[in-house]
């Protein structure tokens, strides 16, 4: 993903008047996910409950 100025001053402007640089790297990291994971979503690249529980099922055997 590609941060834009846009959307790195709206984040600027959520944070507290006075905050450090790694809850500012922290937030932009964890709106990074956010945004793939939606990504992935819409793409389908995702698992269905039912497939999920047959994976977790096979790593605890």
């Amino acid at each position: 993903m590609m941060l834009t100025k846009a959307h790195l001053k709206k984040q600027i402007d959520s944070l507290p008047d006075e905050f450090s640089i790694d809850e500012l790297v922290e937030r932009l990291f964890l709106i990074e996910k956010i945004e793939n994971a939606d990504r992935q979503s819409e793409a389908g690249e995702v698992l269905t409950e039912n497939q999920l529980m047959q994976e977790l099922n096979n790593w605890f055997k």
